[in-house]
């Protein structure tokens, strides 16, 4: 290819902006679906493309729960995978991975060995099943769910109370889905997708202001400015531990690129996007939490000084997931038997 970002080793690319859509799919080959089942107050999320893609995972919290993630480390065989998936639901979320993987089976799409196609589909899940809604199923509903989302995919999607963020909770206010993309200098976009359902608070101890504050464009989450308290301010008494329990947690989320990356350097994403989640809540990364960010890479742009690059690729990925936290948080919408307000009804902007 002849689009390679070049950048001279003394030039620091930090010129940055929003994709077209302000979304991970503002990534070229991108796709995303959503399902959700209201009466659950729960649903799926997946990323999937028309190719299997590069990926890998970094783990920083220590309550995780996932599917196929050992096949995502740098020394393992698999090439890339077909999809990613995000889900409510705690373990019984995993299942959402198994209708993924069957309907691209459908497809024809997966792993060849010899004249079976094996889809190799990766997941993770956060901890809804204390928020209000009806879980007493009867048969697992997330197989179905993943089946939808993965269905549902497109470039275009709804944030907030959707897919794998529609039963998320923060310690102070409703959870929900986020997005955000950055295209940096020479034209390589980066993306976040994220559903928090965090320990940790996305707001200030006032509750009025997003701790990703200074990463925000354009008032994508309210325009609420920086907390005017100086110094340090203790952290308010979580809602969300007196309304549900102590454990039972997670952000989960996928950071993309159009770069060429192996999985090494996609590991190496991972890691410098757990930043973001640093950056948006506090606290963040604890035993309860199962803080979780996937890297995908769909190859379409070479890097020609990787090191430089790669740096600069992790850090639009921190301030992506730190944007996208937030934004979902700011999109939450209210829905019957919630045990914790959407932080725009708090502020009096909804009813």
């Amino acid at each position: 290819m002849d689009c390679a970002w070049h950048v001279h080793p003394s030039k620091q690319p930090v010129s940055m902006i929003p994709g077209p859509r302000n979304l991970i799919t503002d990534i070229a080959g991108l796709r995303v679906g959503n399902a959700a089942d209201a009466a659950l107050k729960s649903g799926v999320t997946v990323l999937t493309a028309d190719a299997p893609f590069t990926a890998s995972v970094a783990v920083q919290g220590g309550a995780p729960g996932t599917r196929e993630t050992d096949l995502l480390a740098p020394d393992k065989t698999a090439p890339g995978v077909d999809a990613l998936v995000l889900s409510g639901g705690s373990a019984f979320g995993l299942a959402a991975a198994q209708g993924v993987m069957d309907a691209l089976h459908e497809d024809g799409r997966g792993f060849a060995v010899h004249a079976a196609r094996v889809p190799l589909v990766s997941a993770a899940i956060l901890f809804d099943l204390l928020n209000g809604g009806d879980k007493n199923w009867e048969l697992n509903p997330y197989p179905a769910l993943g089946r939808t989302a993965y269905g549902s995919a497109a470039r275009d999607f709804a944030l907030g109370t959707v897919g794998a963020g529609t039963g998320a909770q923060t310690a102070m206010h409703k959870g929900g889905l986020g997005s955000a993309s950055l295209v940096l200098e020479g034209g390589i976009t980066v993306g976040a997708l994220v559903a928090p359902n965090p320990l940790g608070s996305v707001t200030t101890p006032s509750g009025r202001h997003f701790w990703a504050q200074n990463a925000e464009f354009h008032g994508e989450f309210g325009d609420l400015g920086p907390d005017p308290a100086r110094g340090f301010q203790p952290l308010p008494a979580s809602r969300k531990a007196a309304a549900m329990a102590r454990q039972g947690n997670t952000t989960i989320a996928i950071v993309a690129t159009d770069a060429s990356l192996d999985k090494a350097q996609c590991h190496r994403m991972a890691v410098a996007a757990h930043d973001g989640i640093a950056r948006a809540i506090q606290p963040a990364h604890t035993p309860m939490d199962g803080d979780l960010v996937f890297a995908a890479a769909t190859g379409e742009k070479p890097l020609s000084a990787p090191d430089l690059e790669l740096a600069w690729i992790g850090h639009a990925a921190s301030l992506c997931l730190a944007r996208a936290i937030a934004r979902a948080v700011w999109e939450a919408t209210p829905a019957p038997a919630d045990t914790l307000p959407t932080l725009r009804a708090e502020l009096g902007l909804i009813p």
